[in-house]
């Protein structure tokens, strides 16, 4: 399975408009996962990450971290860490989560 890229055809578009291209690489299983399990700003390893995600396998793990990495979100440095546009996404998916909570309060 190749990274979803800008430009190229996606799951829901055949241009590869830029916002299908993110929803295609976030509804990956576990990407969202692993993103939030970096939110905090440390780095992590590669088997910290995988028991904090809940004991993802590790060929998902390391399948999820090469997408995430070519998409110039995650970088691998001493450690799995968010890059600035990483950090910036899940800036962005703050209000979306407090919407959530929001909602799930009233169901």
């Amino acid at each position: 399975m190749t990274t979803p890229m800008p430009g190229r055809p996606v799951r829901g578009s055949r241009t590869g408009r830029p916002i299908m291209v993110l929803l295609d690489l976030l509804g990956r299983r576990w990407a969202l996962r692993v993103l939030w399990e970096l939110s905090d700003g440390r780095a992590m390893t590669f088997r910290e990450l995988q028991h904090a995600a809940g004991d993802i396998s590790s060929s998902v793990l390391t399948a999820r971290l090469q997408e995430l990495a070519e998409a110039g979100l995650v970088t691998h440095d001493g450690g799995y860490d968010l890059t600035a546009h990483g950090r910036s996404l899940l800036d962005l998916m703050t209000p979306l989560d407090a919407w959530a909570k929001e909602w799930s309060a009233d169901h």
